[in-house]
């Protein structure tokens, strides 16, 4: 029996919101990333994008573990001599909230451009409201 591959043309999207309260980040990262990349799906093909989008809301109410709070950091660079730049999870959970969750995904998916694909059907929210109600998204449960 020959396995079957999935071509571009067959793919079908859906749309799912996850609520992030409560949740841990990894955890909940790692389930996304699944999602996002279509490996949930039985006709996975490892070189297509054939994942679903992924509406995040509630990600000011993410939960972590430890004393990653006040331990980890986030870097970013601006090309320029003194340019690095580093902010406390804390701090960038009280400014950017949606920044952390997709740092998180953005990690756990391939590093080429089918990843940069895959990130752009995630969209995160800090708040419970999101302007795609016209896709008619499914709650999911993770």
């Amino acid at each position: 029996m020959k396995t079957y591959a999935m071509k571009a043309g067959e793919i079908e999207r859906k749309w799912y919101v996850v609520d992030a309260t409560g949740k841990t980040l990894g955890r909940l990262a790692t389930q996304i990333a699944r999602i996002l990349r279509g490996k949930h799906k039985p006709g996975f093909t490892p070189y297509l994008d054939n994942g679903d989008y992924v509406i995040v809301i509630n990600a000011d109410k993410i939960q972590v573990t430890g004393r990653k709070l006040d331990t980890k950091y986030y870097y970013r660079y601006s090309g320029h001599l003194g340019g690095l730049k580093s902010v406390v999870l804390r701090e960038q959970l009280k400014k950017h909230p949606d920044r952390v969750i997709v740092s998180a995904v953005r990690g756990m998916l391939p590093k080429n451009r089918l990843g940069r694909a895959m990130i752009k059907k995630l969209k995160v929210y800090a708040g419970d409201k999101h302007p795609h109600q016209a896709q008619q998204p499914e709650p999911l449960e993770l």
